[in-house]
């Protein structure tokens, strides 16, 4: 049995050589036809565009993307190609929590809101979003959420949002059809159309949020500031947003080592599943180095702030920030 997997993928690659003859690492976006042609399966992250450029004549019956979005995989075509694909649904949304809940606290820290007299509007309830409701709700804020597609009655809909909210934060996949598509979801009607001049937060897809109205709408006081982790065109990005914002990061929000070591085992348990492998044991992730000191302020644990002057240092080196992310955990393991 071969494996591909992307080679920034951590702490994977102990356990899947323990289940296949041969584990192939390479850089996610680098990986070609000819590298996948013998493979059995194959393993991902968003870099890699799985498709049938990519697959067609290859022996992959497998395909596992360690990440909750899919949208570069393409699963018309590998259900049409008879190859199984998984990706990991809940895997990091703690760790983008961490990442909302963080943010929020530098808000009041920096820009002195008041957290317990503010509104924040939760607009996409899933594995995200419901974690993201209960930070906002231990923090004592109001808590607004439109999630049109769960069809609960105590939601509302996103012209509530836009009307009463003093922070806006985006945790929806990224579709371009339907009734309730995503793409542009906050473009330049929607940000006109904001009552309190908010503050934004966006952590699901960049092109959630058309960056060039964003970008506007904050120049023109529309929106008071944005904490934006993901970017339309990454790794390009609009490196006047990245300068005008309070928090830009690189991508990184759902990149805690817990976040991680989770992906990591729903892909193997996966994989294990399709191909009736025994399963190895759990893939832990690794503990703070054994002088950190923890008081209880969530900031120590993470401060995205780090991350974001990072990125506003070397805007170029976004590809860079990502695949050499330092450790960080959700919580002090002792």
């Amino acid at each position: 049995m071969k494996i591909v997997v992307d080679d920034k993928i951590p702490y994977i690659q102990e356990k899947l050589r323990l289940l296949a003859d041969e584990v192939c690492t390479m850089r996610g976006a680098s990986i070609g036809a000819d590298d996948v042609k013998d493979a059995d399966a194959l393993i991902v992250r968003t870099r890699t565009r799985c498709d049938e450029t990519l697959l067609k004549d290859s022996k992959v019956r497998f395909v596992a993307t360690a990440t909750i979005g899919f949208d570069h995989i393409d699963t018309a075509y590998l259900e049409r190609a008879g190859i199984a694909w998984t990706s990991c649904p809940g895997c990091n949304a703690a760790s983008v929590a961490q990442y909302v809940e963080s943010s929020l606290l530098l808000l009041q820290q920096e820009k002195g809101l008041s957290l317990h007299e503010a509104t924040i509007g939760i607009v996409g309830c899933g594995h995200v979003g419901s974690k993201v409701r209960m930070v906002a709700e231990r923090l004592g804020m109001r808590v607004l959420i439109c999630d049109p597609l769960l069809g609960n009655p105590d939601f509302v809909p996103l012209s509530v949002i836009e009307q009463d909210a003093d922070i806006i934060t985006f945790h929806v996949p990224l579709t371009r059809q339907g009734t309730y598509a995503t793409w542009h979801l906050a473009d330049d009607s929607f940000l006109h159309r904001l009552r309190k001049v908010p503050y934004l937060i966006n952590t699901s897809r960049g092109e959630v949020v058309d960056n060039t109205a964003l970008l506007k709408a904050i120049q023109e006081g529309r929106v008071r500031d944005a904490v934006i982790d993901v970017w339309e065109g990454e790794p390009l990005l609009n490196e006047d947003l990245l300068q005008h914002v309070f928090i830009g990061t690189p991508h990184i929000a759902g990149y805690s080592a817990d976040g991680k070591a989770n992906a990591d085992n729903m892909v193997i348990n996966a994989l294990c599943r399709h191909f009736g492998l025994p399963l190895p044991d759990r893939v832990r992730p690794p503990k703070l180095p054994a002088g950190f000191h923890y008081t209880g302020n969530p900031l120590e644990l993470y401060n995205p702030m780090r991350d974001s002057e990072a990125l506003k240092n070397n805007p170029s080196g976004f590809e860079e920030l990502r695949n050499n992310y330092p450790l960080r955990r959700e919580y002090f393991d002792v």
